[in-house]
């Protein structure tokens, strides 16, 4: 399932699990903010995390503070806030500002943990020329289950270069899937597979990701930068799983475009 909306100042939810968690568990959305405003989230409930995409913002969480500012998702490595439930939130932007906000019920108490720039992980797949560098991506990790096995949540970016393959070869989890698309430009395009469709990726679409398996293209000249959020399944957390595609497997081999001429 894949879908965007017109945006507005504030917040823009994309999932609203009171509605329709359309299978994912989480609440998803856009934060807008533009200079001067505040935005206070408090949820008895559920944690949240926070990841800028853009501008720059002060975070306040509990007792702590931080000034935190990004130019965009392709320039510059991301904050990311994780809090969890029963957590005073207050955002209070320095000129535009754009969040990504990701929310689901947890019963865990732990102390908030801002990640930084520094502390990102970061994997350089498949820039060693693999299928003649069609699959060369960034891939970002804020947290996941082995620095953060106390929340119920996963959440990342990918730095999918112009005209390149991500997600790649085909694979597919049980835990649901969110990717929520950023391009260097308005304008730029992509495509997604999953759930057995082919859809057209476009700044600040959603796509859900519920099963089958699933792959990404950037069009040529438009670089594309997708947050990626999994909901750990209750007695099954996600693992860096990854179950391939039997049919295009073989792509794995390190000489599997040996045959192709490449004068």
């Amino acid at each position: 399932m894949y879908f965007n909306k017109e945006l507005h100042r504030g917040y823009n939810a994309y999932i609203d699990t009171s509605i329709d968690d359309l299978g994912t568990q989480m609440d998803v959305g856009l934060l807008f903010l533009e200079d001067g405003d505040s935005y206070a989230i408090f949820e008895p409930e559920k944690e949240t995390a926070l990841l800028l995409f853009s501008g720059k913002v002060t975070m306040t969480y509990g007792k702590e503070a931080a000034l935190c500012e990004r130019e965009d998702c392709f320039r510059e490595e991301a904050y990311c806030l994780l809090a969890p439930r029963k957590t005073a939130i207050a955002l209070v932007a320095h000129g535009h500002a754009e969040v990504y906000v990701q929310q689901t019920i947890n019963s865990r108490d732990y102390e908030p943990v801002l990640y930084t720039p520094e502390t990102v992980q970061v994997q350089h797949a498949g820039a060693n020329g693999e299928l003649m560098g069609c699959m060369r991506r960034e891939i970002k990790t804020f947290f996941d289950y082995e620095n953060a096995p106390f929340s119920n949540m996963v959440l990342g970016e990918v730095l999918n270069f112009p005209g390149k393959w991500s997600s790649y070869p085909p694979h597919h989890h049980p835990q649901p899937e969110v990717y929520f698309y950023r391009f260097d430009h308005p304008c730029g395009f992509g495509a997604g597979f999953a759930n057995g469709e082919i859809y057209r990726t476009g700044q600040n679409g959603l796509a859900v990701i519920n099963h089958g398996f699933h792959s990404q293209v950037a069009a040529p000249g438009y670089a594309m930068c997708y947050a990626w959020g999994i909901r750990h399944l209750d007695g099954n957390p996600w693992q860096k799983t990854r179950i391939d595609d039997p049919e295009h497997a073989w792509l794995w081999k390190p000489d599997a475009n040996d045959h192709i001429f490449q004068g």
